[in-house]
């Protein structure tokens, strides 16, 4: 049987940790960033966890 390849876009965005959960990026802090306040960008600094729902399938794309 062949193996199961890893989704490369997933495998960019998202990051499993040991104990199972699925931890992303905030977005929306890549450019147009002067306008924003400091108090947003410190906001979306830092990893979420995913919602439940979604973390099923983000770990069916990544293997796991």
């Amino acid at each position: 049987m062949p193996k199961n390849k890893t989704h490369s876009g997933a495998s960019k965005r998202f990051k499993v940790t040991g104990s199972g959960k699925v931890l992303r990026e905030r977005a929306g802090k890549r450019h147009l960033l002067e306008h924003k306040s400091s108090r947003v960008t410190r906001r979306l600094s830092g990893n979420a966890e995913m919602a439940p729902g979604d973390a099923a399938k983000i770990k069916k794309l990544l293997g796991k």
